[in-house]
């Protein structure tokens, strides 16, 4: 069994190396990561079947992993390594899903490490259901031909429904995510403001407005020579919207 550690304490990771390594388990360390987001990375990278996770990670945390690792075909055995609310772990228990609470011990990590090699799609859809409610992302996950990309979200320049997905443009290219537009603009309101009913833009990434010669708003965005239109039910709200923060200079709510 291939095993990825991901942990932002050193310490912590070099614990639970020490404790594998004395386990007489069939297990092989295969990485380590300090937050989700490499976490992501370097399990797509060795194909680990169990990942040894903190709930609690700078830049990305173990729950937004485990989130985007439902969406693959064959997601690895999670493990968590932290403390966490007592009816979360009594779910995750439930589930087949294990936890460990620090400082953790060796019979403990045995057990997990053994319930793990029988976990299953059907166990993970178990764990779904019970993950707490997603705080805000600063990344997103998109498929790339067969791999995972993260973006982050401070990145992104605007959001644009195309038919049954959405287009995340960056300055740099296209992608596609397969998330409705209005569950983002719920989630990222104070950075994104809508200005179509297809459309929301970064507030960070609008360079001016436009008016054109027919009265149509368009919105100049940096870094693209692309220009988005405005609805002209919504003109006035972005033009306010626009102003104020370019006077607060910060995301609005």
């Amino acid at each position: 069994m291939k095993v990825l550690i991901a942990d932002d304490e050193k310490l912590a990771r070099l614990r639970l190396k020490s404790l594998l390594n004395e386990l007489a388990e069939d297990v092989q360390i295969v990485a380590e990561a300090e937050n989700g987001r490499v976490a992501l990375q370097k399990w797509q990278e060795t194909g680990a079947d169990i990942l040894l996770l903190d709930i609690r990670m700078p830049d990305m945390d173990g729950l937004d992993v485990a989130r985007e690792l439902t969406k693959t075909q064959s997601p690895p055995a999670i493990i968590f390594t932290t403390a966490y609310d007592e009816h979360a772990l009594q779910a995750f228990d439930a589930n087949a899903v294990d936890y460990l609470l620090k400082p953790i011990r060796k019979d403990r990590l045995l057990n997990a490490i053994q319930k793990a090699k029988v976990f299953s799609r059907a166990k993970w859809d178990g764990l779904v259901q019970w993950l707490p409610e997603r705080s805000v992302r600063s990344h997103l996950c998109v498929q790339v031909q067969t791999r995972l990309h993260l973006i982050p979200v401070k990145d992104i320049v605007f959001f644009q429904a195309d038919q049954k997905y959405v287009i995340v443009r960056t300055p740099q290219k296209e992608h596609l995510l397969d998330e409705p537009l209005k569950a983002l603009e719920d989630e990222f309101g104070g950075l994104f403001i809508r200005i179509h009913r297809n459309a929301l833009v970064s507030l960070l990434h609008i360079e001016d407005l436009e008016k054109q010669p027919d009265g149509q708003l368009q919105v100049k965005c940096q870094g693209i020579d692309e220009k988005l239109v405005v609805s002209r039910r919504l003109a006035a709200k972005v033009r306010t919207c626009f102003k104020d923060f370019k006077r607060n200079k910060t995301p609005l709510r």
